[in-house]
């Protein structure tokens, strides 16, 4: 198959899994046991999270280790809240932010915080002025993301770093998308804290990591021991965690290399989908990463067009892959000003590590093949024909 859907996911890196095994059979300690067994796992975690701390320039022990980056997400928006007491808090959050953010400041409205929801621009990019006219005196926490997982599209996250430390407001970044395809200095940003997730970077599913600077308060989400120094309670997965680890350092170690490779493939890529009549794409105006790639064509239908990619052995998706099966269309293409049947006929196709320009080309012809079998079926107006 040709896998163009690595924004969902990146397949694991043999040399992560070479690394994972041995704590998947011999070394199977607790890390919170004091013998031996249980000392080697600690120093493997710890190891792990020096080399997760050195991709996005952090230090060591700001590294929370998590079961996702959605409970990342998760710990943010919660432990940053609570921490202070939700009486009178007011979040600011992005209209294109991940449901993992979104429905996390759902609840705590529930539960009695007051949220803000700031719009993108028409090319989904996020204004400091936009975010700066949300805050109020009760603001508590703003959370943007530093990639936009369906479009790309950077967010001027230092920028809003420094606006709002000036003015004391902590900000949280879910940089799931953005570790490993940008250039990170967590302990320059000034950001209160950070999201990451292992499998978007070559690494296993099931481990993520908030990384959060010293010295601000942030209660845990889980509670019942003292793992992560109290900050996230249960038996730590060591396996896993030693996987995100060297993923980690394996993006660090050859990051230039990987996203020339990316830039490149994604150049190629937009270039064939451009050459196809009718192509929209989205966020353009905007400063994107070169691996994803969101588009439409006009009176084509986006789910037809992916199953009949599928068919032609062709893996892209429609957005996020914590939304599939939903009938809704994208929320972020919503928010940037497209109406439901435009951002229903989107599709993002994604680049990874492993793609080469033989995944491109058959993408790109597939595509076109589609498309015009597509319309063929269709009326004007995207109904079928009779």
């Amino acid at each position: 198959m040709h896998y163009l859907d690595h924004a969902a996911t990146t397949p694991l890196d043999p040399r992560v899994r070479e690394a994972m095994l041995p704590f998947l059979d011999g070394a199977f300690g607790n890390p919170s046991s004091i013998h031996r067994a249980g000392q080697e796992a600690k120093r493997a975690v710890e190891a792990a999270r020096r080399q997760v701390a050195e991709l996005v320039g952090a230090k060591a022990p700001d590294v929370i280790f998590t079961g996702s980056g959605t409970e990342a997400d998760n710990l943010a928006l919660f432990g940053l809240t609570e921490a202070k007491g939700l009486k009178g808090a007011h979040i600011v959050i992005s209209a294109i932010e991940h449901h993992a953010v979104l429905h996390a400041a759902d609840r705590l409205e529930r539960l009695g915080a007051e949220v803000s929801l700031v719009a993108p621009n028409s090319s989904g990019r996020i204004e400091v002025d936009s975010v700066l006219a949300a805050l109020r005196p009760g603001t508590r926490l703003v959370s943007v993301m530093w990639v936009n997982n369906e479009t790309g599209v950077v967010q001027p996250i230092s920028e809003l770093a420094a606006a709002l430390g000036q003015r004391q407001i902590l900000f949280h970044t879910d940089a799931v998308q953005a570790a490993g395809h940008l250039s990170i200095s967590f302990s320059e940003l000034g950001a209160a804290a950070l999201s990451l997730s292992a499998h978007k970077l070559s690494g296993p599913k099931g481990v993520g990591a908030l990384v959060v600077r010293a010295g601000v308060p942030i209660d845990p989400l889980l509670v019942g021991g003292a793992q992560e120094r109290s900050r996230r309670a249960g038996t730590e997965n060591v396996a896993g965690i030693v996987g995100f680890g060297r993923a980690a350092e394996l993006w660090r170690l050859e990051q230039a290399d990987r996203q020339r490779k990316l830039e490149d493939l994604g150049r190629q890529l937009r270039t064939g989908l451009a050459a196809i009549s009718g192509a929209n794409f989205h966020g353009e105006g905007a400063d994107k990463v070169g691996h994803i790639v969101n588009v439409r064509f006009s009176g084509v239908d986006g789910e037809a067009l992916l199953l009949n990619l599928d068919l032609a052995d062709v893996a892209a998706s429609s957005g996020s892959a914590c939304t599939s099966g939903s009938l809704d269309p994208s929320h972020v293409l919503m928010a940037m000003g497209l109406d439901r049947a435009q951002a229903s006929g989107a599709v993002r196709f994604s680049l990874g590590v492993a793609s080469t320009a033989k995944d491109v080309a058959a993408a790109v012809l597939a595509t076109g093949q589609v498309v015009d079998r597509l319309r063929r079926l269709t009326g004007p107006s995207g109904e079928a024909a009779r």
